[in-house]
């Protein structure tokens, strides 16, 4: 089940250059950077109501951020939905037909647990369910 929408996955070129802009021009509150070795990414997060944005930038070049600006630029990456239960949602959504791209999770930002599910099967959104530690 679906509580809320836990952020917006921005990818970015630059945490430094795009901080600026979140930070210091829409007033966000910084809440910090963290390294995701697992997916090749650093990220940082800014509060925005009871949600956040996420923003992504490559570690290595053959990161999936890395691969998404590469072909797309700049821009939203993906929306996440914070669970309850992540291993239940993606036994439901899979008995559903749902293509995932995990279909057990992995460890995100924060020690929370995520999953993908493919874009084909949400209307081309890369969407990730997750769960916080």
């Amino acid at each position: 089940m679906t509580l809320l929408i836990n952020h917006i996955g921005i990818a970015v070129k630059s945490l430094d250059t795009s901080l600026s802009f979140y930070r210091d021009v829409l007033g966000m509150p910084f809440e910090g950077t963290e390294e995701v070795a697992e997916q090749k990414v650093r990220v940082a997060f800014l509060g925005v109501g009871e949600s956040r944005i996420e923003l992504l930038e490559p570690t290595s070049p053959d990161s999936s951020v890395a691969k998404f600006l590469e072909k797309n630029g700049e821009g939203i990456h993906h929306i996440a939905y914070q669970v309850e239960d992540i291993v239940a949602t993606l036994a439901r959504l899979k008995a559903s037909g749902v293509r995932l791209i995990d279909e057990s999770p992995r460890h995100g930002a924060h020690h929370s647990l995520i999953a993908f599910l493919h874009p084909k099967a949400t209307g081309g959104v890369l969407t990730e369910i997750c769960q916080p530690a």
